[in-house]
């Protein structure tokens, strides 16, 4: 029990920082110095993180990752949207 509520802590660690990037582009409706590249191998890493998480059973590893992909493609769309 330790050792999940350790690792769910961790992961919300991890996933809170998405939140400032998310809050900035929100309020300047401006993300031009976040890069396409960067997020789609983030994305593409916790994806694989994912699946590892579900062939180990571990709820930690899959519902951080899974909350890590949630923002990753909230920050793809915004950046979408505010560069029109």
């Amino acid at each position: 029990m330790f050792w999940t509520i350790l690792g769910l802590t961790a992961g919300f660690i991890c996933i809170s920082s998405f939140i400032p990037q998310m809050l900035k582009g929100y309020r300047t409706k401006k993300l031009d110095d976040l890069s396409y590249l960067l997020m789609s191998f983030m994305g593409s890493g916790m994806f694989l993180w994912i699946l590892y998480g579900i062939h180990i059973g571990s709820i930690p590893v899959i519902l951080t990752n899974v909350m890590g992909v949630c923002c990753n493609v909230l920050l793809l769309i915004m950046k979408f949207i505010y560069s029109k």
